[in-house]
């Protein structure tokens, strides 16, 4: 007579972290209020009505957080702070780009290249001496 196994239980899938949803605020540090996908779709204009009043709303699905609603005003508040952001980093890279191709800035790069690895070490410990 043959024994017969039993299969290997699979494994249970993690459920999420409950404080994960908590953890999610609006742009004033207030929690977000949370629904599920279901609910959401059954209450849109009462959700909706919490995103544009300024509130983010997290939407859910099998307990975790998936979409995040919120207002167009919102939206754009979020992204021109990134393009500010950006045109910033290129403002200063361009600054820095234009002073290192002076004629003096070339030197010293020139002069950085040909150094022997000795002088390129005392270089680095006079610069980290000089830092503190």
């Amino acid at each position: 007579m043959s024994l017969m196994r039993k299969p290997a239980a699979s494994p249970a899938s993690a459920a999420p972290h409950p404080d994960l949803i908590a953890e999610l605020r609006d742009r004033r540090g207030e929690r977000a209020s949370s629904f599920t996908a279901t609910d959401a779709k059954k209450r849109f204009g009462h959700v909706l009505e919490m995103a544009l009043r300024g509130g983010a709303v997290v939407i859910t699905k099998h307990d975790a957080p998936k979409a995040i609603l919120i207002s167009v005003e919102e939206f754009n508040a979020l992204t021109k702070a990134t393009d500010r952001t950006l045109d910033a980093l290129s403002a200063d890279f361009d600054a820095m780009l234009a002073r290192m191709q002076t004629p003096k800035a070339r030197a010293r790069m020139k002069t950085a290249f040909d150094a022997s690895p000795k002088e390129v070490g005392r270089a680095a410990v006079a610069a980290a001496r000089k830092r503190g």
